[in-house]
């Protein structure tokens, strides 16, 4: 009997030992552990050591570090019925452990196809030209739009990254005529704008010399020294109108 005694005693001991070194579970820092007391949420633990009394309690670990995953390629309409291709990447992280486990099956899963359907959504209500030119205000809008429904989840999306706008050939090729036209419109209007301001200046000097009709033939002068510069050139000069009247006064006189 002491034998028998001894050799269950021993038994008894060596399985407290198991069972009390199998309710022990270490969280990281990064970590923390959703308890469960007989089926029933009991509290949120962590990080450090831990003891989850087995049969009774049941720990679900959930990783607050900031997640990182890639929206599938969506086919997305835009609002002038332009067909493209739209990816992105999605940053978030689980701020209410409690919320991800309870309030949703699957939180990486349920984020993912929300951020399928909300890039389409989202998009879906721009131009291509918004889609191309102004990704930093799509992007803030779309993170927006599912923050808010991931709220409830205890999920907190941070950012969303539009990674690639692809478009077919046949769009490649009337966005490149398009912008070609653009640039002939704005060369057309500087141009147009240039001719105006020298029609301007010319205007200001035309009154200037009005106001001195001697200037007008120190200006026939300074042209005449400015083409004969050139020796090879025959110059034909007209002569003043104002000389020619003085020249005919004085063959009146004489």
């Amino acid at each position: 009997m002491p034998f028998g005694f001894d050799v269950g005693f021993s038994g008894l001991f060596f399985l407290l030992i198991l069972l009390a070194v199998s309710s022990l579970r270490i969280l990281r820092e990064y970590q923390r552990g959703v308890i469960f007391m007989l089926g029933r949420f009991w509290k949120v633990k962590g990080p450090g050591l831990i003891i989850v009394i087995p049969g009774i309690q049941q720990m679900v670990r959930v990783d607050l570090r900031t997640l990182v995953f890639d929206v599938p390629e969506q086919d997305v309409i835009s609002r002038d019925n332009v067909s493209v291709k739209v990816n992105a990447v999605v940053y978030f992280r689980v701020v209410d452990p409690e919320r991800a486990i309870i309030q949703v099956e699957d939180y990486l899963a349920a984020t993912s196809q929300l951020a399928q359907t909300t890039l389409r959504a989202v998009l879906g209500k721009h131009e291509l030209d918004e889609m191309l030119a102004e990704r930093e205000r799509l992007n803030q809008d779309i993170q927006q739009v599912l923050d808010a429904q991931t709220d409830t989840w205890g999920i907190k999306v941070s950012n969303v990254e539009i990674k690639h706008v692809d478009i077919n050939e046949s769009m490649v090729r009337a966005i490149a005529k398009q912008a070609e036209a653009e640039r002939e419109r704005r060369a057309k209007v500087i141009h147009a704008e240039g001719e105006l301001q020298a029609s301007e200046k010319l205007l200001q000097a035309a009154q200037v010399l009005a106001q001195q009709p001697e200037s007008i033939q120190l200006r026939y002068l300074e042209t005449l020294t400015l083409i004969a510069a050139d020796k090879n050139s025959t110059i034909v000069f007209p002569l003043p109108v104002d000389i020619y009247n003085s020249l005919a006064r004085m063959g009146d006189k004489s």
